[in-house]
């Protein structure tokens, strides 16, 4: 398909100011993106942003050449800045080509727009390049953060390692969950009497055990030798093989023989499912594992009591370069732990936690925070100094309830110190020359934490420097 250009035939380009900068808003789409132009002069031009140029091109190297040739003709290429909104993956690849030539990224959620506003490629283009004009050259704010366009670096190089491994990985968990609650409901009506011995019906034992002797009958009839070697970790005794046998000569389970010869043949090919998800997702985590232990942010997040190997890598995906957040608190909402307050007047007034930020890495967060409480740290001190203090107690139970905001609390302040020790790394390595060996990055250190605690502060975030923040007047990184 050609590209298509949307200017009258009759105008010719605008000669670019070598002052002059151009927001480019670009719609993406599957094969095809649309991108809208938009700067001091076209403003001029054409008088509102509506009628400014946009230029139709293909999901393609020569495409990408076109768009960046029709940018020239505007402005010089330093001065182009490109918003391009979360859509999938499509637009990863132009993401890339543009980084390269060292253009200015700017991301943006995807906007909703209302029912009664008309729609097109173009219009959805030029009001991307509008959003991002009205926030760089004019400087307006916005209220809803969600319309804030924000500056993307391009990830590490862990980061772009481990982000698709970590993105399988979360599926295969997800897959290997759902064949797990089918292999229970299956053993619930064949053999329900299974988890009076084997607790857990999906264990490596109780999987063997049901691949080989699928019913209670051939469990029942089976010899005791016959089942010992089914066995895995030397589990279970013999005696609960025994016990197991009884149990399977009085299975209250399905006697219906076409019911029974269906959930037979779905419970074969499950287990086989699982065994082979089971074992990629083995292969998976060691690869996962070499990453980290390589990288120099898997150096300092493993470091942090509660993360280890698996929590690090998620973390390094998902944030891709620690640049682009400006600070904690953005790093917190991305992450989902940052606290929303909700107050009218003094009748209502309640604060919880955010609604928005990354699934995966909220419910990591949350498993980090549990670890660490649960070790001999200064997380856990923490915990158990704040429980009593934070949460109420339950005469009934003799328990604390609502540890959630403590939960929150120590999340909150693992994510900060994350931002901290992850920011000094990038400007370490971004003061270094070029072709000089980097010293080993700074970790965590427990006794400059138990010194904090005590009282004797020693700041761990680094200073905000103007040439390191992510959101600024024109985009540019000194």
């Amino acid at each position: 398909m050609a590209n298509t250009d949307f200017e009258h035939p009759r105008l010719t380009l605008v000669p670019f100011l070598s002052n002059e900068s151009l927001y480019v808003g670009i719609d993406v789409g599957k094969q095809r993106h649309v991108a809208g132009f938009l700067s001091n002069t076209l403003l001029e031009r054409h008088g509102r942003f509506e009628a400014c140029p946009a230029l139709a091109f293909e999901q393609s190297r020569e495409g990408f050449r076109t768009l960046v040739d029709r940018m020239r003709s505007y402005a010089a290429i330093e001065s182009c800045y490109v918003l391009l909104e979360h859509t999938g993956h499509y637009h990863r690849a132009l993401e890339q080509y543009l980084q390269e030539l060292d253009i200015a990224v700017y991301t943006l959620h995807v906007q909703t727009r209302s029912k009664t506003m008309l729609k097109t490629d173009k219009r959805d283009a030029l009001n991307l390049a509008n959003a991002l004009y009205s926030q760089l050259e004019k400087g307006i704010q916005v209220a809803d953060k969600l319309q804030l366009v924000r500056r993307t670096l391009p990830p590490t190089e862990a980061a772009v390692q481990l982000r698709g491994l970590i993105r399988h990985r979360y599926e295969l968990t997800n897959e290997s969950t759902q064949r797990k609650n089918k292999l229970t409901a299956i053993c619930d009506e064949l053999f329900p009497e299974l988890t009076q011995v084997l607790k857990d019906p999906n264990s490596q034992t109780a999987l063997a055990l049901r691949e080989k002797f699928p019913t209670p009958p051939t469990i029942a009839t089976a010899s005791l030798i016959a089942l010992q070697q089914v066995k895995v970790n030397h589990r279970p005794s013999d005696a609960k093989l025994v016990e197991l046998q009884q149990l399977a000569a009085q299975s209250i389970g399905v006697k219906d023989l076409n019911r029974q010869r269906g959930l037979l043949f779905e419970q074969k090919q499950l287990i086989n499912e699982l065994w082979l998800i089971q074992q990629h997702l083995e292969q998976l985590e060691t690869e996962i594992c070499t990453v980290v232990e390589h990288c120099r942010e898997g150096k300092i997040l493993t470091s942090i009591p509660g993360i280890g190997p698996i929590a690090a890598a998620t973390i390094i995906a998902y944030i891709g370069n620690i640049a682009n957040f400006e600070n904690a608190a953005a790093l917190k909402s991305y992450f989902g732990w940052a606290p929303t307050r909700e107050q009218t007047g003094s009748s209502f007034d309640r604060t919880h936690l955010t609604s928005k930020g990354v699934r995966p890495m909220r419910k990591m967060m949350y498993l980090i925070v549990w670890t660490a409480v649960n070790m001999d740290c200064e997380w856990a001190q923490m915990y158990r100094r704040l429980v009593p203090l934070k949460c109420s107690y339950d005469e009934r139970t003799r328990k604390y309830v609502g540890k959630g905001k403590v939960i929150g609390r120590i999340a909150g302040q693992i994510v900060a110190m994350i931002y901290a020790l992850l920011l000094t790394d990038y400007e370490t390595l971004s003061r270094i020359a070029p072709g000089t060996e980097p010293l080993e990055p700074k970790l965590y250190d427990p006794e400059i934490h138990k010194r904090h605690r005590s009282g004797h502060y020693q700041p761990l975030k680094p200073q905000k420097q103007k040439q390191f923040l992510v959101q600024h007047a024109k985009g540019s990184i000194s």
